[in-house]
């Protein structure tokens, strides 16, 4: 496995994200999914990455750095291919997205979760992540788990 820099536009990428759409339209309501497209994830506050098994794109994870609510990394679409899970691939997404925060000077990474995402929800406490309000443009929703991370 390689976790690299991957083109959010590329047809290996937007099949992938389709997947990820796909996989959260039949967890949440379209009002309660925050998903950013191809073109969003291509913008120069983003760093989208994809992880590589044997040449294959089984997953990506981008992070957003903002200054809206303070300077922070917001952490977007960690999505893993259902034959590739348990493979410490998120883990290893997330690794890679708050290594480029770090190197970057940012010093805390958020993310938007959903309820009915237990392995995320477990994965993201394991690594240090904390329940928070809602921030930056999010409101309260009832389906949604907000979280942050200092990084040293």
């Amino acid at each position: 496995m390689h976790i690299t820099p991957v083109d959010p536009q590329s047809a290996a990428a937007q099949a992938l994200i389709a997947q990820s759409d796909a996989y959260m339209a039949a967890l949440y309501p379209a009002e309660s999914n925050h998903l950013e497209s191809p073109t969003a994830l291509s913008q120069r506050n983003v760093l989208f990455v994809g992880a590589h098994i044997d040449g294959e794109l089984a997953g990506c994870g981008a992070v957003k750095t903002l200054d809206d609510d303070g300077r922070y990394g917001e952490i977007k679409r960690v999505f893993v291919l259902e034959q590739h899970r348990g493979k410490g691939l998120s883990k290893a997404i997330m690794q890679k997205l708050e290594a480029h925060l770090q190197a970057t000077g940012v010093r805390l990474a958020r993310l938007e979760t959903g309820i009915h995402q237990p392995e995320a929800l477990g994965l993201y406490a394991r690594m240090g992540y904390v329940p928070r309000e809602p921030f930056g443009g999010y409101a309260h929703d009832p389906l949604s788990v907000f979280m942050e991370k200092p990084l040293a």
